[in-house]
């Protein structure tokens, strides 16, 4: 429709996908049988931004997968006017600019489930090897040296693991540790999770420092953003660090894991802590700054320090887990595509917004601004076109000042009625940017 600068009208049903990273093979097919014609850049190509750009305008895909690298920003969203969504095929969304994504009524959903058991089995596997000196171990026997000893040898039973992030993963995590004979110590700054936590019979901390200090392994898990949304970039400095173990006595395995993300600490922090002996040693699977493929140029900060065991962000690089993430996110797809029902929003985590369409013959679905009388708007444009609203369901994302507004009617509104529904929520909130993205579903 013509006029309306910044309102995407997207299509009914979505038909296009541009695939980068490389995600599981089987994705592409998932798509194919609904309808969603794939196009896949070769994984080599996903520095090549300008290529990509070139694509998307070329193409106007509908959605965007992608996993944790290939930056989205406002220059992405607007290659296609089409994009309804960025499909995160991980967990992790700090590549995306999600104020451009809002501004832009461009949702962003994520898989919060499908990797977790890897990432769960990782951390212990380094538990293990850290805590029974394995590493040290082979490279002692490789070198002809027989050294049978017990020093700073240890098992998991009866051991303190404190867990930063009591999510999806940092339960499970806590599960696990449970089965190992282990006592569990939390933190998280959101109440739900602080809750589940203590429900479940774990030592709930108040601060990040006491966790430090009552943990014999600290393992960190949370999300890139804190209960207010403000950035955990940096958050583990280096004063936390060197409080790891310190209530625990002198025979403390003093093991720290990050496998959540590198941003939560600087590097040079975490070599003090151990070089000081805050900590005896570490596992590192993420860092602040990551290659986008392994033929790019790349330092390890952790080089020259044995006691720090890294890896190249395989948490989820699963033979299982992979295929897992496929499935997922293709599950999300149709629900989005064909009822627009929204879940794993990675603009408020945990919340499905969807209605039951039963007995409606077509969805309307609106991103707007979150100003007041926007609301009203849609609804007088149902109302004003003689149908009725089935059920609704309705998402403030008050800290990016949009929200998502899903409808079951039974019928459709007129290029006419779409179009005053625009002017009237402009109107009424005397927002230019009230209306970002309108679409509707014959169901």
């Amino acid at each position: 429709m013509k006029g309306y600068e910044g309102v995407r009208f997207l299509n009914e049903r979505f038909e296009r996908a541009l695939i980068l990273e490389g995600p599981d093979p089987s994705l592409d097919a998932y798509l194919r049988a609904q309808g969603i014609e794939p196009e896949r850049v070769p994984k080599e190509m996903t520095d090549d931004i300008e290529g990509i750009l070139a694509r998307l305008e070329r193409g106007q895909h509908d959605l965007l997968y992608k996993r944790s690298k290939f930056p989205v920003d406002a220059r992405v969203l607007d290659a296609s006017s089409n994009l309804a969504a960025v499909m995160m095929c991980c967990i992790g969304d700090d590549s995306v600019d999600k104020e451009a994504c809002a501004e832009r009524g461009v949702l962003v959903m994520n898989d919060p489930i499908s990797n977790g058991r890897s990432v769960v089995e990782l951390v212990f596997g380094e538990m293990i090897t850290l805590a029974r000196r394995i590493y040290a171990a082979n490279d002692e026997t490789h070198k002809n040296v027989w050294a049978k000893n017990n020093k700073r040898r240890y098992e998991l039973k009866g051991k303190t693991l404190t867990i930063l992030g009591l999510g999806n993963i940092g339960k499970a995590v806590a599960q696990m540790g449970e089965a190992f004979g282990m006592n569990i110590c939390f933190w998280d700054d959101a109440e739900v999770p602080r809750e589940v936590g203590r429900a479940l019979g774990w030592t709930a901390c108040d601060t990040i420092e006491e966790a430090m200090r009552e943990g014999d392994f600290v393992t960190v898990h949370v999300s890139s953003v804190d209960a207010k949304g403000a950035s955990n970039r940096g958050m583990l400095t280096y004063e936390r660090l060197a409080l790891l173990g310190a209530s625990r006595g002198e025979n403390s395995p003093k093991i720290f894991i990050n496998a959540g993300r590198g941003f939560l600490l600087e590097p040079g922090d975490l070599l003090r802590a151990v070089r000081e002996g805050h900590i005896s040693c570490a596992a590192v699977d993420v860092f602040p700054e990551e290659p986008g493929s392994g033929a790019d140029a790349w330092e390890s900060p952790f080089a020259d320090e044995p006691r720090i065991v890294t890896t190249p962000h395989i948490g989820a690089a699963t033979q299982e887990a992979q295929p897992r993430i496929a499935s997922y996110v293709a599950a999300t797809t149709r629900a989005f595509s064909t009822q627009g029902a929204v879940r794993s929003c990675t603009f408020s985590p945990g919340k499905t917004i969807g209605v039951n369409t039963e007995r409606a013959s077509h969805v309307l679905a609106v991103t707007h601004s979150d100003a007041r009388g926007t609301k009203k708007a849609i609804n007088d444009a149902i109302f004003d076109a003689g149908l009725h609203n089935l059920e609704s369901a309705h998402r403030d994302f008050t800290q990016f000042g949009f929200a998502y507004d899903v409808s079951a009617l039974n019928g459709l509104l007129t290029q006419d009625q779409l179009s005053g529904l625009v002017d009237a929520a402009r109107a009424i909130s005397g927002d230019k940017t009230a209306i970002r993205a309108i679409r509707q579903i014959t169901l």
